[in-house]
């Protein structure tokens, strides 16, 4: 197996960090921590996007990001507004669990690639003169704007801790 390169090590960091790991940033796996299907779908005053959208649409472009690193199907959509769906159901826990699994899932299989991706494959045009690397950099950063929506959301609720901070 290779060695992943200097520049997928650094994107591991960061994407530990803001999927993980209680650092800089807030992590996914903390701001999603405890939501139940009735906060995921509340819409905020001013018709924002929910806690529910907002995990739809991280999860359409990380099955994008795992598909570039793997090779596997890319999905497509016509609009990136589509990719939010539809604000999700208050009532619906199983749907609302359905749908951190998927996100958690992906992200796990998108650390798994990662740990492989060689060079030439960074190097790789993936599109209108953007190279897999280029994607891989504004995507970690993509993941952990939507953790920081994700957090407001929660405290627009009031439904987030006074302190988070071991």
């Amino acid at each position: 197996m290779n060695e992943p390169s200097k520049f997928a090590r650094v994107i591991l960091e960061q994407f530990t960090s803001t999927w993980d790991k209680d650092e800089w940033v807030v992590p996914l796996r903390r701001a999603l921590e405890g939501v139940s299907a009735k906060e995921a779908a509340w819409v905020p005053p001013g018709s924002g996007n929910t806690i529910w959208q907002t995990v739809n649409h991280m999860s359409f472009y990380n099955e994008r990001i795992l598909g570039r690193l793997t090779g596997g199907a890319l999905p497509e959509t016509d609009t990136n507004t589509q990719t939010f769906g539809e604000p999700g159901n208050p009532e619906d826990e199983a749907g609302w669990k359905e749908t951190t699994a998927r996100a958690f899932e992906l992200a796990g299989k998108i650390r798994e690639a990662l740990t492989t991706v060689t060079e030439e494959q960074l190097e790789t045009i993936i599109g209108e003169g953007y190279t897999l690397r280029d994607s891989l950099t504004y995507w970690v950063t993509h993941d952990s704007f939507h953790g920081g929506q994700i957090v407001l959301l929660r405290k627009l609720q009031n439904h987030w801790p006074e302190t988070i901070w071991p």
